[in-house]
Parts: structure tokens; sequence; C-alpha cells
């Protein structure tokens, strides 16, 4: 199966208070280490960033190509997933999705989605913590139904999209991989944990 993979980086980061892409994780932006981990399993791998921002720069300065948002789009994560799918439709079967921010997932998690999907539409890793459902692999023939759901001027959660397409669940015992980062004192906290671990290469 050819397999693309995009990484989610156009938030508002809130609650970070400043862009997650260029938060700096044991000397590499944290876009950077999701883009490593595509990079070892997927064909192609893209970014989708707002235009003029740090995330779309860093995804220059690496030379992906950058998918943004349809405009007519609610704002919200699955816009970025329909951007992505857009993208790899045209030559891939299967798109991986990872959001920024959830930095040491590596190729052992993208492989065990990319194995565990079979027939289905869809497979998103589930944790002790609860479905992570934009640490998905989506069929790119999904991208004329999500369009369509967002065209309509709604934008449904993640995990009630993946449910209605008929989605796998796939069950992950390694919480520590999917550690989030959401604040300024989770991107210290995963700092002091990885330590002197050299980023994924």
């Amino acid at each position: 199966m050819r397999v693309a993979g995009v990484v989610l980086a156009g938030g508002k980061s809130r609650r970070f208070g400043r862009e997650k892409a260029g938060a700096i994780l044991a000397g590499r932006p944290l876009l950077a280490w999701s883009l490593a981990a595509l990079d070892a399993c997927c064909r192609a791998v893209a970014v989708s960033a707002a235009p003029g921002s740090q995330a779309e720069a860093i995804g220059h300065e690496n030379g992906r190509l950058v998918v943004r948002d349809d405009p007519g789009y609610p704002r919200g994560p699955l816009a970025g997933v329909a951007a992505g799918l857009a993208w790899a439709s045209a030559g891939h079967d299967l798109m991986v999705s990872l959001p920024c921010d959830t930095p040491l997932i590596g190729a052992a998690e993208i492989d065990a989605l990319v194995a565990a999907i079979g027939d289905a539409p869809a497979a998103y890793a589930v944790t002790a913590g609860g479905p992570q459902g934009l640490c998905a692999i989506w069929r790119t023939s999904l991208a004329r139904r999500l369009a369509d759901v967002l065209a309509d001027g709604t934008h449904p959660s993640v995990h009630g999209f993946l449910e209605g397409v008929g989605a796998i669940a796939v069950g992950f015992e390694d919480l520590g991989a999917f550690r989030n980062v959401n604040t300024q004192e989770d991107l210290a906290a995963l700092d002091r944990a990885v330590g002197a671990r050299p980023p994924l290469a």
C-alpha cells in the first residue's frame, strides 16, 4: 500500500501561549520529531499549517509541501486532515496523521496502525488515557466524505467522525509514546524525561 503522512500543525495553541510546532524538545522543534517519525514509514510527508505560521516556515525549511485548510471549512483539526487527504489522494492509498504535539510517537506506533487497518476506512490509536483520534491512518478515499461533512459548515468531533465511518480502534499499552504537549509545563517535563536521548532520526 502507498502510504503518505501529514503532520497537523495548524492549531491555535492557546493553552501553550505560542505555536507548538517551533517549540524545542531536546534540541529540535516539535514539528521535526513528527516529521522524522513519518519519514521512516511514509513515501511522502507534508505539513498542515496556516499561512504565515512558524509551522509553515519550518516545513519549507525542511523541504516539505505545506497544505492549507480550505477557508470555507469550519476551524478544527479535521480541516487539516481534509487538506492532507486532498493532497495524499493523488497517488497514495493511505495517509497517516500525527499532531505536532505528540513528539514521542515513532515508527513502531505508525507501523502498528498501518498493519491494523486491514479493509477498514481508518484506524486510530487508543491508550489507557482514551482515544487518540488524530494519531490515525485514513484511506484517502475518505477525502470526499470528509470534505462533504465540513462543507456543510459543521466540524464534528474527531472521534465521532471516526466512529461514523467505521474506523478501527487500535490499542497501545505504552502511554508514554502518546504524551501530549499542551502547556509550557508539559514541554519542560517531557524535556526532562527525554534527557540526553537523541531525537528520532
